[in-house]
C-alpha cells in the first residue's frame, strides 16, 4: 500500500483517486449506525430502540470531536510531508499516538462516572432509561478504539493513503454486521448487544489495520522512539484541529436546534424531516468527501510551496463537486418521493419528506463549492476562518430563517428547509471573499 505525494506529477487522477476510497468509507460509516438501529428494531423492543439511537447520538456527537481534533493531525502531517521535514513527521504520529492515547484514557473514565447524568442530558426517556445507560456505559469503556479508529484514519489521510482507512471501516462494517445479528437476535441482548457489536468491530479493525502498517509506504521515518509525549506536537495538532472540533461540535447543535423548531409543528411534519435527514446524510457524503480529500491535498502543496498545484486542485474539486451536486440536485428536487420511500411507506411521511428535500436539493448545488473550498482552507492551516464561517452560516443564517419560516401560515417545510442552502449561499461567499483576501499571503508562500 503506497502513500500518496500529491506535490508532484499529475493533479485530477490522483485527487479522484484519493477521493473515492474516503467517500465510501464515509458511506460505510453512515451505514454502520443504519445497521445498528435495523437490527435493533427488528429484533429488540422500542425501549432497546430508543436507547440505540439516544446513546448513538451522543457518540457520534464524540466521534465528530475526535475526527474533528484529528484533522489537526492530518493538516500537520501533510504541511510537514510537503515540506520534506522527516523527522518531525515521525515525531508528529508518534505525538499524536500518545497524546489521543491519554485523551482517549481521561474522556473514557470520565464518561463512565457520568452515565446517568449523560443520559438525563440526553433527554432518555424513562421506559428506556436503564438500557441507554448502559450502551452509554459499554461505549465509553471501548472510547479507546473509538479514537484510535478515528485518529488511525487522520495519519494516513495525511500521507495521502485513502485506501487503508477505507479497508478498516469495511472491516468495521463487516464486523459489526455480523456482531449484531449474533448479540441482538441470537442472544437476545438488546441496545446491549449493539453497543458491545460496535466496540468489539472498531477493536479488532484498529487491531488489522495495526498489522497492516508494516506494508505502507512510509514518506518518512518512524521508529518506537518516536512514541512519546511532545508538547510542541499537541500544541500544533491543537491549534489547528480544536477550531475544526468546535465548528462541527456547534453546526451539529444548530441542526438539533432546527430539528427542535420542526418537531414543534407535529409527529407527521418531524417524521417527514427525519426521512429526509437520512436522505440527506447520505447525499452530504459526497462534498464531505471532497472536503476531506482538499485537505490533505492542499496540505501537502501548502508546506512544498506549491500552491499553483494548490489552486488547480481547488479547481478541480469544485467543478467535479459540482457535476455530482448537479446530479444529486436532479434526483432529490424531481424524484425525491424515491428517495424517501427508502426509510418510509406512509404516503404522507413521504410528501412531507419530498418537500422538505426540495430544498436541500439546491443545497446539493452550493456544498459542492464551499465544502471544497473549506478543506482548501483547512490544508493551509487557516482553521480559525472554517470555524468562524460555519459558525456565522448555522447561528446567524440557518436557526434564524428556520424559525422565522416556522411561524408562516400555512405552514412549508420547503420554505423552512430553504434554511439551509441559504446558510450554505453565505458560507460560499464568505469562503471567496476570505480567498481574495490572503490570495496574496498565499503566493508569497510559493516555492
Amino acid at each position: 500500500m503506497h502513500s500518496g505525494n500529491f506535490t508532484e506529477g499529475k493533479i485530477f487522477e490522483p485527487l479522484i483517486r484519493f477521493t473515492l476510497p474516503v467517500m465510501f468509507a464515509l458511506f460505510l460509516q453512515s451505514l454502520y449506525g443504519a445497521v445498528d438501529l435495523l437490527v435493533v428494531g427488528r429484533y429488540a423492543s422500542n425501549a432497546d430502540v430508543s436507547a440505540v439511537s439516544t446513546g448513538a447520538q451522543l457518540m457520534q456527537t464524540m466521534m465528530a470531536l475526535f475526527a474533528g481534533l484529528a484533522m489537526g493531525t492530518t493538516i500537520l502531517l501533510g504541511q510537514q510531508i510537503g515540506e520534506g521535514r522527516e523527522k518531525e513527521a515521525g515525531r508528529t504520529v508518534g505525538g499524536a499516538i500518545v497524546f489521543f492515547a491519554l485523551l482517549g484514557i481521561v474522556l473514557s473514565i470520565t464518561m463512565l462516572g457520568s452515565v446517568p447524568f449523560l443520559a438525563r442530558l440526553m433527554n432518555a426517556p424513562a421506559e428506556a432509561f436503564d438500557a441507554t445507560c448502559r450502551y452509554i456505559r459499554i461505549c465509553s469503556g471501548g472510547l479507546l478504539f473509538i479514537i484510535a479508529y478515528n485518529l488511525l484514519g487522520a495519519l494516513f489521510r495525511g500521507i495521502g493513503n485513502s485506501r487503508l482507512p477505507l479497508f478498516s471501516v469495511a472491516v468495521a462494517a463487516v464486523i459489526n454486521i455480523f456482531g449484531d445479528l449474533l448479540l441482538v437476535r441470537g442472544f437476545h441482548m438488546g441496545a446491549e448487544g449493539a453497543a458491545f457489536a460496535t466496540v468489539c468491530s472498531q477493536g479488532i479493525s484498529v487491531l488489522i489495520s495495526l498489522l497492516f502498517l508494516r506494508r505502507v509506504d512510509m514518506p518518512f521515518s518512524f521508529s518506537r522512539q518516536d512514541i512519546r509525549y511532545h508538547g510542541d506536537v499537541t500544541s500544533k495538532t491543537l491549534h489547528f484541529g480544536v477550531p475544526v472540533a468546535l465548528m462541527d461540535l456547534l453546526v451539529g447543535i444548530s441542526f438539533l436546534v432546527l430539528l427542535s423548531i420542526v418537531n414543534s409543528l407535529g409527529l407527521l411534519v418531524s417524521a417527514g424531516v427525519g426521512v429526509a435527514e437520512k436522505v440527506c446524510g447520505f447525499i452530504l457524503l459526497i462534498p464531505s468527501s471532497f472536503g476531506q480529500s482538499m485537505a490533505s491535498f492542499t496540505a501537502q502543496n501548502y508546506g512544498a510551496g506549491k500552491m499553483d498545484r494548490a489552486y488547480k486542485g481547488l479547481q478541480y474539486g469544485i467543478v467535479t463537486g459540482l457535476g455530482f451536486g448537479l446530479v444529486l440536485f436532479w434526483l432529490s428536487f424531481f424524484h425525491g418521493d424515491l428517495l424517501c420511500r427508502i426509510f418510509s411507506n406512509d404516503p404522507q411521511v413521504i410528501q412531507l419528506g419530498w418537500d422538505y428535500l426540495k430544498a436541500y436539493a439546491i443545497d446539493c448545488i452550493l456544498t459542492a463549492v464551499f465544502f471544497s473550498m473549506t478543506g482548501f482552507f483547512n490544508g493551509c492551516g487557516f482553521t480559525k476562518f472554517v470555524m468562524i464561517q460555519g459558525i456565522i452560516g448555522a447561528f446567524l443564517v440557518r436557526i434564524p430563517i428556520a424559525w422565522l419560516m416556522s411561524k408562516q401560515v400555512p405552514v412549508s417545510l420547503f420554505h423552512i428547509g430553504l434554511a439551509t442552502p441559504a446558510s450554505s449561499l453565505v458560507q460560499c461567499i464568505l469562503c471567496f471573499g476570505y480567498l481574495f483576501l490572503v490570495h496574496k499571503q498565499l503566493d508569497r508562500k510559493k516555492s
